[in-house]
């Protein structure tokens, strides 16, 4: 009976004094909390999508409180809202956010591309692009399997007919879709202008671009002439619009042989 009483007051001297230890540690270790950079991030809205530049919504409060940015507009999904929110919190200027949205540069549809070959694999962009480039005859086009559908968390985007489509008013800019494409073929374009969109990324020279999908750029460069914006240029084969030139105007869409430019409005 001693023994066993002995053994219960061994066990509860040792948990004793585990948790005092404890309990002392906790204090002289504890890590001091950065109330600003918490204020700072009750404001953000948690997307973690790294869009600001920095590790996530964490990383960018941390990086306010600790004076190693004062860019206080660099959270897209939150916009100009929250930049104003934290300038308050910082005593800053809030800096404005200029509205974005991404856009799918291909217009490959079941209509407009050749199919090469019958992909049986994992539905996955990323996997399919590894089997010669896709089941398209143009590499650098859409494959639609949805990979950035998955990764948007703000059910901005669908499949339209092999195509991945975004829904403007629902895409916050976070960039997740563009980090998620294995063609590179997601852009932001600035909301509620209008700007002139190239919907393709094919790098091949024209002939061989005719043969793989019927709206691909070709290069030829009747866009670039006649843009009095000087906006749009030729680069590997494939025009690139400038947006902070770009006015809109429609004369290239109007030259394009091909229909590859589009006019768009986004937002509207």
């Amino acid at each position: 009976m001693n023994s066993i009483l002995l053994a219960v007051v061994l066990v509860a001297s040792i948990g004793l004094i585990a948790g005092v230890g404890l309990a002392v540690a906790s204090v002289v270790m504890a890590v001091p909390k950065d109330e600003t950079a918490e204020a700072v991030r009750e404001c953000l809205p948690g997307a973690n999508c790294g869009a600001c530049g920095y590790s996530g919504c964490d990383g960018y409060a941390a990086a306010l409180s600790k004076g190693e940015t004062k860019e206080t507009n660099l959270c897209a999904p939150g916009g100009n809202e929250t930049a104003k929110q934290v300038a308050a919190i910082l005593g800053l200027s809030a800096g404005e956010i200029k509205p974005m949205a991404a856009v799918v540069h291909c217009n490959g549809t079941s209509e407009n591309s050749v199919i090469k070959l019958q992909y049986q694999g994992v539905q996955s962009c990323t996997m399919a692009s590894q089997l010669f480039g896709g089941q398209k005859a143009c590499v650098y086009g859409c494959l639609g399997y949805g990979d950035c559908v998955k990764a948007c968390p703000y059910d901005a985007i669908q499949i339209c007919d092999g195509v991945a489509r975004v829904d403007p008013l629902a895409c916050k800019a976070c960039k997740k879709c563009i980090a998620t494409c294995p063609k590179g073929l997601i852009e932001l374009v600035p909301l509620y202008e209008t700007k002139a969109a190239v919907l393709c990324k094919n790098h091949n020279k024209g002939a061989f671009t005719r043969k793989e999908c019927k709206v691909g750029c070709i290069g030829c460069m009747k866009c670039t002439k006649v843009c009095e914006s000087d906006a749009i240029k030729v680069e590997n084969n494939t025009a690139h619009v400038d947006y902070d030139k770009c006015i809109g105007c429609g004369k290239c869409m109007e030259a394009c042989p091909v229909g590859a430019i589009h006019i768009m409005t986004l937002g509207k």
